[in-house]
């Protein structure tokens, strides 16, 4: 395609979470490099708005933890899905990608393309997990799916979507070897420390559910091993005043470093994470973890409803396992994450000196077959989906 077709391209941008807003800021910059023309506006983040995002709504605005904050909140959700789409639908974008956020972008996506504009999903649904009946109203909305995990693409082709495996963009940002002795001095960190990292989470109603176990876990291992340290990463201020809540006495040995998780992982001996783009990023940082992950007995049953008799096309949670397609780390989820188990699980990854090792390898392969342009396979594709649409 030559500089000529991209000239005054239009394009409209759907981001909900953190993960998504950096992913879709490294699209934007392949873009921008292929179409210097071309214009972005949409729902972002503060690295999307960076990268030149005419934001008509921030991010946060679509941030929800589950079925049941989604439901408290359905009123505005709708009203800002309503309003985005009315403004595309009277100035058409050449294309519309929607990053993530699939219960809200699927269901713009959908009339969007019904109307003739053009739709790319970035990060297919996790459909491989659960829901996968989603796969019919993806047919129906989306253009193209850009997939971030190599055995998504057989998922897409043999349903009949059109999909391109562009890799994950956290293999490339995320160094094969971490630098830990940097990261240490950076945290005030002791070289020779013992030292475990808790994430539970980006939202609050994640922070709620799995702070508390997280913390009693702490509390164990710190008993087993007295000077064990443990630092929690924090998104702001606001999630960590949440999580500081919970423990009015404090702990010895443990503290809060906000916005530094990338220093927090690289520093760590081990991880104990909640499911989501977290594990991933822990793998990627080659540290051996145990994921959790907790929501609401309501929540449980929405989900279930959802499911209904639907196998899973894989039987695992973590990201890790997913692409290693076995348990390659325990997986605590709903009553099984209790503190006791969490603290048991956590041990070995500490002190098992061969079992650190032989996850290390694994998780190197692992970021290995996930290590693509992205930027650019992505732009290329958006751009031809574009052009497409243009002809």
């Amino acid at each position: 395609m030559n500089q000529a077709q991209h000239d005054g391209m239009r394009i409209g941008l759907v981001a909900g979470e953190p993960s998504g807003d950096l992913l879709a800021s490294r699209v934007m910059q392949g873009l921008a490099s292929a179409a210097p023309e071309a214009a972005f506006s949409g729902i972002g983040g503060p690295r999307m708005r960076a990268e030149g995002l005419d934001t008509w709504y921030p991010m946060d605005r679509l941030s929800v933890f589950g079925y049941v904050d989604a439901l408290r909140r359905l009123p505005s959700l709708f009203a800002m899905r309503r309003n985005v789409r009315q403004r595309w639908l009277a100035q058409p974008p050449d294309v519309f990608v929607g990053i993530d956020a699939p219960d809200f972008n699927l269901g713009l996506e959908a009339p969007l393309r019904a109307a003739g504009i053009p739709t790319v999903h970035f990060v297919g649904p996790s459909i491989w997990a659960w829901r996968g009946e989603r796969i019919h109203g993806i047919k129906r909305a989306v253009s193209h799916m850009l997939v971030v995990f190599p055995f998504e693409e057989a998922i897409y082709r043999d349903a009949g979507v059109p999909v391109t495996y562009v890799g994950h963009p956290l293999a490339s940002v995320i160094p094969c070897e971490p630098d830990r002795e940097g990261a240490r001095q950076r945290l005030g960190v002791a070289p020779e420390a013992k030292v475990l990292a808790l994430m539970p989470g980006s939202r609050a109603g994640e922070i709620s559910m799995l702070g508390p176990r997280f913390i009693q876990a702490a509390r164990l291992l710190i008993e087993r091993a007295p000077g064990l340290q443990v630092l929690v990463p924090m998104v702001n201020a606001e999630r960590q005043a949440q999580f500081l809540a919970m423990l009015p006495e404090g702990i010895p040995g443990l503290r809060c470093v906000q916005g530094a998780a990338y220093d927090v992982m690289a520093a760590c001996d081990a991880v104990m994470v909640a499911s989501g783009t977290a594990t991933l990023e822990a793998a990627l940082f080659k540290r051996p973890m145990v994921i959790a992950y907790v929501v609401s007995d309501l929540a449980l049953w929405i989900m279930r409803r959802k499911s209904g008799q639907q196998q899973p096309y894989v039987p695992w949670v973590g990201l890790p396992n997913v692409l290693a397609r076995e348990f390659l780390v325990p997986e605590l989820l709903q009553e099984a994450a209790t503190p006791q188990a969490l603290a048991d699980a956590m041990w070995p990854m500490l002190n098992d000196a061969a079992l650190v090792a032989s996850l290390q390898q694994r998780f190197a392969d692992i970021h290995e077959s996930l290590t693509r342009d992205t930027a650019a396979l992505a732009a290329d594709v958006i751009l031809e989906v574009a052009r497409r649409g243009r002809a």
